[in-house]
């Protein structure tokens, strides 16, 4: 049990060969320790059962579940519980970054997360889809529910690389505002953007009645900024460079840092969008138990 809760580390992860390994060891560890947790309560075969529910079709009733179990759950079919899903990924520059204390790109930590939710909805026979974006969309996989379908989405995972500045808002704004059908938007970035791009794209995210999850990446040290001597920063989209003492900035790069957080986190609950800040350091069960959270909601 405790080897396969390892692989839901970071660190640990990423000494797994291929793509497809990693995302069937996050969430096995994931259901393995959603087993021992007190959310041993959630069903994870969406697809199959929920809850009975006063006013339901008795002859829905699984009988073989009541008998092991004494719980009472409805049968149900994929047209009743079918979830569209569209996974939107930051591919920008930024997202390139790794401290030497986490050693694991954002990006990185963002392909092993998307990976592992993308299998769990395949898991629950509901439909993903993945964008990868920068200033413009590069990539759109469209929401679908097949194996074949799921290896495609992983391979993308396992090429992306960083790339430009960017845009979300130009880039996936006027898709998102397409898609009709009400569905789950996940948003990975480290929302490294302009204060007007982020908080139009919010809006966005929201249209047709979208239900959202943002999930913001951060390598550890640009929240905690734990540098100890002089260091050239560069930023990675625009490549400027500054030499500086950490100790001299620390205390207003931080405040900068909470007063941006704290607008996106107010944004996001103004407009009923649910936010975590992730750390590259953080284990993915923390993600994965709040898409579940959500899951539960929508079913």
């Amino acid at each position: 049990m405790e080897e396969k809760l390892k692989y839901l580390k970071p660190e640990i992860l990423s000494t797994v060969s291929s793509m497809e390994l990693r995302a069937k060891f996050v969430v096995e560890g994931f259901l393995t320790g959603l087993h021992k947790s007190p959310y041993h309560g959630f069903s994870v075969e969406f697809s199959e059962h929920r809850q009975y529910l006063p006013g339901d079709d008795l002859r829905k009733l699984d009988w073989k579940i009541l008998a092991k179990t004494d719980r009472f759950y409805i049968k149900q079919f994929e047209e009743e519980t079918n979830l569209a899903a569209h996974i939107f990924i930051d591919t920008s520059a930024s997202m390139g970054y790794a401290s030497e204390k986490n050693k694991i790109t954002k990006l990185k930590y963002a392909a092993y997360l998307a990976a592992s939710l993308s299998y769990l909805m395949n898991k629950q026979k509901d439909a993903v889809g993945l964008g990868l974006y920068d200033s413009k969309l590069h990539k759109y996989l469209s929401p679908k529910t097949s194996k074949t379908h799921l290896n495609i989405l992983l391979s993308e995972l396992e090429n992306m690389i960083p790339s430009q500045n960017t845009n979300a808002a130009v880039a996936i704004g006027p898709y998102i505002e397409k898609i009709k059908r009400k569905g789950l938007i996940i948003l990975i970035s480290d929302l490294f953007d302009s204060e007007e791009n982020t908080f139009k794209l919010f809006k966005q995210l929201r249209y047709n009645g979208h239900e959202v999850i943002i999930f913001q990446i951060l390598d550890d040290q640009e929240v905690e900024f734990e540098f100890t001597k002089n260091t050239n920063f560069i930023d990675l989209e625009s490549t400027e460079r500054i030499i500086t003492s950490p100790i001299q900035i620390k205390t207003e790069y931080k405040r900068a840092v909470e007063n941006y957080l704290s607008k996106i986190k107010t944004n996001c609950y103004q407009h009923k969008i649910d936010y975590s800040l992730i750390k590259t350091s953080t284990t993915f069960d923390v993600a994965l138990l709040q898409y579940l959270n959500k899951r539960e909601q929508l079913n």
